[in-house]
């Protein structure tokens, strides 16, 4: 069990990191609705990034309802 807590938590802050490494649309300015609007397709280290965050994302997951069980 105490395994589980330890590979959820290194999960939670890997997802954190990769998280804040995305900097598209950063800045007060685009919460609120003025960013840019223009459109790019993501290449080289951000797409593995985007990647990676949605596969940890998803381990999370997993780790998570395993550790509820």
């Amino acid at each position: 069990m105490k395994l589980l807590n330890v590979i959820q938590i290194v999960i939670a802050i890997l997802l954190t990191i990769s998280v804040l490494m995305q900097n598209q649309g950063t800045g007060l300015s685009a919460g609120i609705g003025g960013g840019s609007e223009s459109y790019h397709t993501k290449r080289g280290v951000e797409k593995i990034v985007f990647y990676a965050t949605i596969v940890l994302a998803i381990l999370f997951t997993l780790v998570s309802i395993l550790a509820l069980i």
